[in-house]
């Protein structure tokens, strides 16, 4: 009865032709994309999102024990969105020492963390030896914790700052510690809001070359979509279809995470936050449209752990992790906590009638609760 009444529901909104290219296991086009942006039918989006979900993953629920790490906040990009980055020497700029991000792993080595998250801004000022020797510095410390760290754009601006190859770099990131890639600055790859928000910006293409030749040297890596800002759903398309091409050609794209933009102290600060809506729907159009991903991750600092357990069933699978002290949000106005106990986040999963299992970076299980 309760699949005929979400069948009549999928039907009524119009949705019927993209239900069975979502049970027969088709690819949607981006014509199909565009008309579930567009859809105010919300139930139903949830409903082709959930069966694709739970055909991939069942009733699980993933999350992480991980630890965030900003270790600086200067950057020459200047981008509209961000209220991170600062210009080197003014006011509210930051770099740790060495030490001091050492000091942030001993802190925490009591805690059975698998993951530490490192990203920061284009910093001109600091030398090649500072990534090396953090990267090396940190297994030092932890050995056995697996470092995801430093966005496809810092990549590509070290290397071409220090005159290296990406293959180069990335092979020297790799030797010295390096585990995976966050997702990081993808924004949007519209060329029109890119020349509005980001002009300075790694290009989409260089961002996807990026990825890619981490992918062939074996370095798994994250994507993400800024969205709720000034693109249109048909860009938010676009994007999501590029990252799914490129996917087809190098496989290495752990999750997907969208982002939800945070207005506050940023040049686009009269711009209103996402709607619950809105984040759902990008979650779910998400799964659907991307179904060489393994993982949807919603990001609970940005749309609050709330609806990051809501959206366990609109097509995501994963809770995130425990986090502790992301600073990138909270500058943007985040009101959430700056992390969660492993308590919390088991809770949360089992709230929203799924099975909780930790994992690590690369989504082996560790323990299922």
């Amino acid at each position: 009865m309760l699949d005929n009444v979400l069948e009549t529901e999928i039907a009524n909104a119009g949705l019927a032709d993209i239900f069975k290219k979502a049970i027969d296991g088709k690819r949607l086009s981006y014509l199909d994309g565009v008309r579930l942006f567009v859809s105010n039918n919300l139930i139903a989006l949830g409903a082709l999102a959930n069966i694709v979900r739970e055909k991939l993953h069942g009733n699980t629920t993933y999350f992480i024990r991980n630890q965030h790490i900003n270790y600086s906040n200067i950057c020459i990009n200047g981008c509209r969105f961000c209220a991170f980055s600062r210009r080197s020497k003014s006011d509210g700029g930051y770099e740790m020492t060495l030490d001091e991000v050492f000091n942030k792993v001993r802190e925490r080595l009591n805690e059975p963390i698998s993951e530490i998250h490192i990203v920061g801004g284009l910093n001109p000022d600091l030398p090649y030896s500072y990534y090396i020797e953090m990267l090396q510095g940190i297994k030092r410390l932890r050995p056995d914790v697996h470092i995801q760290a430093f966005t496809c754009v810092e990549i590509a601006y070290i290397a071409d700052k220090f005159g290296k190859t990406l293959e180069e770099i990335l092979s020297e990131f790799r030797d010295a510690g390096l585990g995976s890639i966050p997702g990081g600055g993808a924004e949007v790859f519209s060329t029109r809001v890119r020349d509005e928000l980001c002009s300075k910006k790694l290009s989409p293409a260089g961002w996807l070359f990026v990825a890619k030749m981490a992918h062939k040297l074996g370095i798994r890596t994250n994507a993400t979509m800024l969205y709720g800002h000034i693109e249109t759903a048909e860009e938010r398309v676009e994007h999501l279809i590029r990252l799914r091409s490129a996917q087809d050609e190098s496989g290495g794209f752990l999750t997907f995470i969208p982002l939800a933009f945070h207005p506050e102290n940023t040049e686009l600060s009269t711009i209103k936050r996402t709607s619950g809506i809105d984040d759902l729907k990008t979650i779910a159009v998400s799964r659907l449209l991307l179904d060489n991903f393994p993982h949807i991750k919603p990001f609970w600092i940005m749309i609050g752990p709330k609806m990051a357990q809501i959206a366990q069933s609109f097509g995501a699978n994963d809770m995130d992790g425990t986090v502790i002290e992301e600073k990138i949000t909270h500058m943007a106005g985040a009101g959430t906590a700056e992390g969660m106990n492993v308590e919390e986040i088991v809770s949360l999963i089992r709230g929203a009638g799924r099975t909780p299992v930790e994992r690590d970076t690369l989504y082996n299980r560790i323990r299922t609760y």
